[in-house]
C-alpha cells in the first residue's frame, strides 16, 4: 500500500473540514453540506480505485479468468 494515497485521503478531509467550518460560521449550511458530499465522493472514487486493483491482483494471483 503507498503511503501517499493515504496522504492524499487526510489531506482532502482536513481541506473539506475547514472549508466547511468557514461555510458553517457564514451561515451558509447548504453549501457546506455539497462540499461535504464532493469530499466524500472524491474519497470514494480513490478507495473503489484501489478496491479494483485489488481485485486484479487477486485474479492475476489465482490466474482466474
Amino acid at each position: 500500500m503507498q503511503i501517499d494515497i493515504i496522504f492524499k485521503i487526510a489531506a482532502v478531509g482536513i481541506i473539506v473540514t475547514i472549508v466547511c467550518q468557514i461555510l458553517k460560521k457564514s451561515d451558509r449550511d447548504d453549501i457546506a453540506t455539497i462540499v461535504s458530499l464532493a469530499g466524500l465522493i472524491i474519497v470514494l472514487t480513490v478507495v473503489l480505485d484501489m478496491i479494483a486493483d485489488l481485485f486484479d491482483s487477486v485474479r492475476n494471483i489465482f490466474d482466474l479468468f
